[in-house]
């Protein structure tokens, strides 16, 4: 397995000089590994859950040069390419690569959850937005019903904004 740390330094590479959007994949790379640890998971699936948060929002750089915008839709149709693109140059895995590029390319829907690495990814990618974004309270709690099913999510979720 290539590792977490290369596909970490490739992409700040990609993102040199944006300082906000590798902060941003950092942190959910963060929550996702605590919460992927709480959650018991196989190695072979926390591989895919931390290559997965790493690069989740690969698409935006090409959705702004485009239609200037970071719209959800628009990071996840470009966002697969380029984290197929990316991964595959690295070396890694096929299976991965194809894992990897279905959950980017679906991070920002909620509503077709096929596995706990994609639940993980959407949890801990909210995390992070709810408080980049300074969502309201309410919204916290709406996300808490709607989204949050892991344990270790929703005690994130409680102890980073008593939700």
């Amino acid at each position: 397995m290539i590792p977490i740390g290369n596909i970490i330094m490739k992409m700040t590479e990609y993102y040199t000089g944006d300082t906000k959007r590798i902060n941003h994949f950092l942190k959910v790379y963060a929550f996702g590994k605590a919460i992927g640890d709480g959650e018991n998971l196989d190695e072979d699936t926390k591989y895919i859950l931390d290559a997965a948060t790493v690069v989740h929002d690969i698409g935006i750089k090409i959705s702004e040069e485009k239609y200037h915008s970071t719209a959800g839709k628009y990071q996840e149709l470009f966002g697969a390419m380029q984290s197929k693109e990316l991964l595959t140059k690295l070396g890694v895995e096929e299976a991965v690569v194809n894992r990897v590029s279905y959950l980017v390319g679906h991070h920002h829907t909620y509503s077709k959850v096929d596995g706990i690495d994609y639940r993980i990814l959407i949890e801990a990618d909210f995390l992070v937005n709810a408080h980049e974004d300074n969502l309201s309270i309410e919204a916290v709690r709406s996300a808490k019903e709607k989204i949050f099913r892991t344990k270790t999510g929703i005690a994130l979720l409680h102890n980073l904004y008593n939700a």
